[in-house]
């Protein structure tokens, strides 16, 4: 949720290009906050409105995830806990799974990910469509 305006501008991106792109149901409270406050309501979220079983549905429901890896807390194409979750919701839902930049560099999770075989889409998304059966 760190990049929650990314997220709004890929969805319309996607939609764009005929897919359906969607951002979770809390996305429109994480909008023109801080970092601290975005820290904050995550917990809340994660805690009190069990955001992470909210991702799990909506795994469930789509064809594919986009992850959204900038450089974050010092990371090149940094991967937090609740992202890494989210992938491997979807690697078990057998759903494909598309990362914007590379696999981060780190050693406590990267050969987990890479597993996972993610499509590195290297800030593409017109490589989506490489990989999805309803081509323009």
């Amino acid at each position: 949720m760190a990049f929650t305006e990314e997220m709004f501008q890929i969805q319309k991106e996607l939609e764009v290009m005929g897919h359906e792109g969607v951002v979770s149901h809390f996305g429109n409270s994480y909008r023109d906050k801080t970092q601290e406050e975005i820290e904050k309501l995550k917990l809340y979220d994660k805690y009190e409105k069990e955001a992470i079983k909210e991702f799990w549905e909506e795994i469930k429901k789509s064809d594919a995830i986009v992850v959204l890896n900038y450089d974050r807390k010092g990371i090149k194409n940094y991967i937090g806990g609740n992202t890494f979750l989210e992938i491997g919701f979807a690697y078990v839902l057998n759903k494909k799974i598309f990362l914007f930049h590379p696999i981060p560099d780190l050693e406590i999770y990267k050969s987990e990910i890479e597993a996972m075989r993610p499509v590195i889409l290297y800030g593409d998304l017109g490589r989506i469509s490489e990989y999805t059966t309803d081509k323009k």
